[in-house]
């Protein structure tokens, strides 16, 4: 793997201004309570260029040379008894590749001499753990040097401009790695849909999820589950997962492990007691067919947009259909009417971030459009309150969405997630067989 996050580098380098510094800063470790740590989650964007995986490391590259300095905790028997494992300065290079180590405390000192007499400095440092010392170590030089000397005035630019575009398209490994997560986040659902009951508790079906997942290698789930029963399910991202189900009312379940630092997203929603009934049905069958329409889209060369603007055509009509709009859907596109049922977006990139980063636009401003190797979600959705009393009585208290992982292929587009029952035969032959 060390070969990956290598190459990695000297692909971000080659972007680079001439003699430029990236600056990669990794997390520290959170507080629970007093002296209980949170589980540690590395930064995506230290992860994906160095693959090393203990709080509080920062890296340095230099576009120059290419060379590649890990700063990281020492080795340090008496804390590896009571917190585990160190890779220290000498695994640093003999395990995770890099060109030069260096204990933490060193950082400061180091790096002014490697941006003494830097022209740009490429900063990645999400939570801000050294904004306030920036400022002084781009004056380093001009402001300690003798008067004769050519002076340095080094501009500061933000990493990720550079380096999130390329963590759009996903490479071999990156994708085997979602599959992983996908297939572990597949047999969640089915156990889920599985043990759907009446009478059962939000947070049994979240625990059992969990438990599935980690059955498949899975260490944890990619953002909090939200399975959400009748009405909760209208909060898009409800987490409290505390509500008995009742009888005639419809789970949501959103959720999606996590293997390996890449992230599954996976959608359904179905009747708590395993039958849809008529009203249900109706808007089920509006979403599965606004998704299943946008996802016969995808293909190189589709504009990312085309996707939501499907999403919301089928849905405007299915619901002017059943009558929940007004009008002639032509005024109903115009005025966007329909927003009033279908509250978000209809998709995202999906990787290392459950809500993955890159541009959804052009370097000109257009939407950007499909290629292979980009993995994403789509995720139509209505949602129908309890409270909204010029509403059918038989439609309130749904929120019905529905979601899929997408792979774009060289000719067309592979649905990660469909072995998941999607339709209202498979969801209740399942449901009735469990």
């Amino acid at each position: 793997m060390t070969n990956i996050y290598q190459q990695r580098r000297k692909t971000l380098l080659a972007q680079l201004p001439k003699d430029s510094i990236a600056i990669i800063v990794g997390y520290q470790q959170k507080v629970r309570s007093k002296n209980i740590k949170y589980h540690f989650r590395q930064d995506n964007d230290f992860y994906y260029l160095t693959g090393f995986n203990e709080p509080e490391a920062i890296a340095v590259l230099e576009q120059s040379s290419g060379r590649y300095h890990l700063f990281c905790r020492p080795k340090d028997p008496a804390q590896e008894v009571s917190f585990g494992a160190r890779a220290g300065v000498e695994g640093a290079i003999s395990i995770h590749g890099a060109d030069k180590a260096y204990p933490l405390v060193e950082f400061e000192e180091v790096l002014l001499t490697l941006i003494a007499n830097c022209p740009n400095l490429y900063i990645s440092d999400e939570l801000g753990r050294f904004s306030s010392q920036l400022l002084c170590w781009t004056n380093q030089q001009r402001l300690t040097c003798s008067f004769d000397t050519p002076k340095c005035f080094t501009s500061v630019h933000p990493l990720a401009e550079i380096l999130h575009p390329m963590r759009v398209i996903k490479q071999d490994e990156e994708i085997a790695l979602i599959r992983s997560a996908v297939n572990a986040s597949i047999a969640g659902h089915v156990a889920v849909m599985s043990n759907c009951q009446p009478n059962t508790n939000e947070r049994q079906l979240a625990s059992l999820f969990n438990y599935t997942v980690a059955q498949y290698g899975c260490d944890d789930v990619a953002y909090p589950n939200i399975v959400a029963g009748g009405n909760n399910a209208i909060c898009l991202h409800y987490e409290e997962n505390c509500c008995d189900l009742n009888d005639g009312e419809m789970l949501l379940i959103d959720a999606g492990g996590e293997y390996q630092h890449y992230a599954a997203d996976i959608t359904r929603t179905y009747p708590v007691n395993g039958q849809f009934n008529q009203q249900q049905k109706t808007i089920y069958n509006i979403v599965l067919a606004a998704l299943d329409a946008a996802i016969a889209k995808v293909k190189p060369g589709t504009p990312w947009n085309h996707l939501y603007e499907t999403c919301m055509r089928v849905m405007a009509e299915g619901l002017l259909e059943v009558g929940l709009l007004d009008g002639n859907i032509e005024e109903i596109m115009q005025n966007e009417s329909y927003k009033r049922f279908t509250v978000h977006k209809t998709g995202h990139w999906l990787g290392m971030d459950v809500h993955d980063v890159g541009p959804y636009h052009d370097v000109q401003g257009k939407w950007r459009t499909l290629e292979p190797g980009m993995v994403f979600t789509i995720e139509p959705g209505i949602y129908i309150p309890a409270d909204a009393e010029d509403v059918p009585k038989a439609f309130r208290g749904m929120g019905i969405r529905i979601e899929d992982d997408i792979l774009v292929t060289d000719d067309g587009h592979e649905n990660l997630s469909a072995q998941v029952p999607r339709t209202v035969n498979e969801i209740e032959a399942l449901m009735s067989s469990s």
